[in-house]
């Protein structure tokens, strides 16, 4: 049985990890605080338990990829680093002279054993237990956001992709032998793809043929990130895009290609619930989703505290019916009464404009009617009309040879009195002051964990990134809240 083999572990060395790896180290704490046989239990369909040579215990290949994301390492070096450091050998659950695994293995992993699995919310719920079971969540808030995250590519060219790399790499070498510079090759000045390819294999044979060089940690990483995407990912950098990725608007003037991840957080930093979705996606209707699979979890959910992208009427009606306290402010633009073709317009609150179901936004907007009487006001908003002449959903949207495109929003605040004198209350506002704290936490996904790229392209690559992300960070924060 493959949940078995990790268990028949025979080596006369195996009590040296009681030497050498010190009771307070993180990878002991998490491997004393999470029981992984949950892996198994979610993987083992995957598996033939009949037939060919045993596989590599899946718990084992689950904590490469958590080992890549606590330290930010390629394939290549966390297979590297578990030849030589102990703690990962230990939380590998490998014999100290036991051989290490294929990096190669890694990538078939990924793709073949986690294809049609929901890791996201299983990992979530996975801590989310734990941190239950610890009795760490007290509250009955939570704090909901979305966070950005860019694409991997057509941030730069591939080209510029390259250079980046290769650019890290030099860096890094020039630090321990400046006169390497002379003996690096002449820099590709064109912008053919191949041709900077070509001075890439150069630079990294160079590199390879100087022995001493690549016994540094530092220069061994850029050297293995650099030989990682020549060869794995230059098909992605040829074409150069993400088919999933979609361009969201993080203000009226600034926008980013890639994808945002939805979060729902407990008051003690626990992320209760997440979702993936491309960059266009309105914060707003994630709310239900978040707030149903938090308390799927086990979280008891009384408050939900959020920005103004979560106080549209459909929101305020939900948690309304689900004796939910809604504390996020109104906005006149976004709380409407009933509006045209509501499902094809959707608000964004960063930028404070109406996107078009084309992903298209307003270029402008102006509010009509009597100041002061709030029903009787209209805001409507203007598109770019040259871009609707050409948009594939025009029919039915842009009438031929019309020299404008907009869409109006009556004002009706009558409608969120309740709302608006819950928002003067003394609840309210000292809510209001918890929500800092899933801003900082996505700022430690973004800066500790690499969120702020995504590290493959695609939907599903990005939804395992968030979830190794985020079971990294809750794990992290439970061992804190344990030690405090």
């Amino acid at each position: 049985m493959i949940q078995n083999q990790q268990s028949m572990i025979f080596s006369p060395y195996m009590d040296i990890y009681d030497l050498v790896v010190p009771k307070d180290n993180l990878l002991r704490k998490i491997n004393d605080l999470v029981d992984f046989s949950f892996i198994y239990e979610e993987l083992k369909d995957k598996y033939c338990h009949v037939n060919g040579r045993n596989a590599i215990d899946p718990i084992r290949m689950f904590k490469y990829l958590f080992l890549k994301t606590v330290y930010d390492l390629s394939d290549v070096d966390v297979v590297e680093r578990s030849k030589y450091d102990m703690s990962f050998k230990y939380f590998l659950r490998m014999a100290p002279e036991e051989p290490v695994i294929e990096p190669s293995s890694l990538t078939k992993f990924r793709k073949h054993r986690l294809e049609d699995i929901n890791l996201l919310d299983m990992l979530v719920n996975k801590t989310v237990e734990i941190a239950i079971e610890k009795e760490i969540i007290k509250s009955k808030s939570i704090i909901v956001d979305a966070t950005h995250t860019k694409a991997r590519y057509n941030q730069k060219s591939p080209r510029e992709y390259l250079m980046d790399r290769s650019r890290n790499l030099r860096k890094a070498v020039y630090k321990i032998d400046e006169n390497m510079k002379d003996k690096f090759p002449a820099k590709n000045t064109s912008d053919d793809l191949e041709k900077e390819i070509d001075y890439c294999h150069i630079l990294i044979e160079v590199i390879e043929n100087k022995d001493t060089l690549t016994q540094y940690p530092k220069v061994k990483e850029q050297l293995n990130l650099l030989k990682e995407t020549i060869a794995d990912d230059i098909a992605h950098l040829q074409i150069s895009e993400d088919i999933d990725a979609k361009v969201g608007h993080k203000t009226a003037d600034s926008s980013f290609f890639g994808y945002k991840t939805h979060i729902a957080m407990c008051e003690e930093r626990i992320i209760t619930a997440a979702t993936v979705t491309t960059g266009e996606k309105n914060d707003g209707k994630q709310l239900e989703t978040l707030i149903e699979k938090s308390i799927k979890a086990g979280v008891k959910v009384e408050t939900v505290i959020g920005d103004t992208a979560y106080s549209e009427k459909g929101n305020i009606e939900y948690t309304n019916e689900n004796d939910i306290k809604l504390v996020a402010k109104l906005n006149p633009s976004v709380t409407q009464g009933f509006r045209k073709k509501e499902d094809e317009f959707e608000f964004n609150k960063d930028a404070g404009m109406y996107v078009c179901k084309a992903g298209h936004m307003a270029i402008r907007k102006a509010r009509q009617g009597k100041k002061g009487v709030a029903v009787n006001q209209v805001d409507t908003y203007y598109f770019d009309v040259e871009k609707c002449k050409n948009c594939p959903f025009k029919d039915g949207c842009y009438k031929e040879g019309a020299k404008s495109k907009t869409y109006s929003v009556t004002i009706k605040s009558n409608v969120h009195t309740e709302q608006e004198n819950f928002q003067e209350s003394d609840y309210f506002k000292e809510k209001s002051k918890e929500r800092y704290k899933i801003e900082a936490k996505n700022s430690e996904l973004k800066h500790r964990h690499g969120y702020n790229v995504a590290k493959t392209s695609g939907l599903l690559g990005m939804e395992l990134q968030g979830a190794m992300a985020i079971f990294t960070v809750n794990l992290k924060r439970i061992l804190k809240l344990i030690n405090q």
